[in-house]
């Protein structure tokens, strides 16, 4: 596989502004676990492979377990998640798939039960940034397995001072 525009180089600027909204996303106060979570499900709708697999190398750099992982396709039928990540995980499938059935009232009704107003509407903006990312990583073919997650910084202690 080669990718066969490199939509970076050719469109910094739409790129940053992709960015920015992703950097609205990070710092908006929604758990980043959560956010990985419903980033690798909206990829796994959209099969895109770049994005499954950024998202669940940055989910395992956080310590998302591999059986959550897993199963996320099937994550109805589990017991590995809870009632908010569930509401998200609703809401981030009707979104994704919002052409085909609009949003259906009761994934809006769980997600209001788990969610504030503002998270709500932050949630939806982390969704329509992973859902432009899966439609840009699609069809320019941005190859997968070439995404290495940040490592963590590591902590060094200052000396202390002594007193005497």
């Amino acid at each position: 596989m080669h990718p066969t525009i490199d939509y970076r180089k050719a469109a910094p600027d739409g790129v940053a502004a992709m960015s920015g909204l992703e950097a609205y996303v990070r710092k908006c106060g929604l758990d980043e676990n959560l956010l990985e979570l419903v980033r690798t499900r909206a990829s796994q709708i959209n099969g895109c492979a770049y994005c499954i697999d950024m998202h669940t190398k940055d989910a395992r750099a956080r310590g998302e377990t591999e059986q959550r992982l897993y199963a996320l396709p099937a994550w109805r039928e589990t017991p590995f998640y809870t009632e908010r990540e569930r509401a998200a995980l609703a809401w981030t499938e009707a979104l994704t798939r919002i052409s085909g059935q609009g949003v259906p009232e009761e994934d809006y009704t769980l997600a209001r039960q788990q969610f504030t107003e503002k998270e709500l509407v932050d949630l939806s903006l982390a969704i329509i940034a992973i859902n432009g990312w899966n439609r840009l990583a699609i069809p320019f073919r941005t190859v997968p397995g070439t995404y290495h997650p940040a490592q963590p910084k590591s902590r060094t202690r200052a000396p202390s001072a002594s007193h005497g």
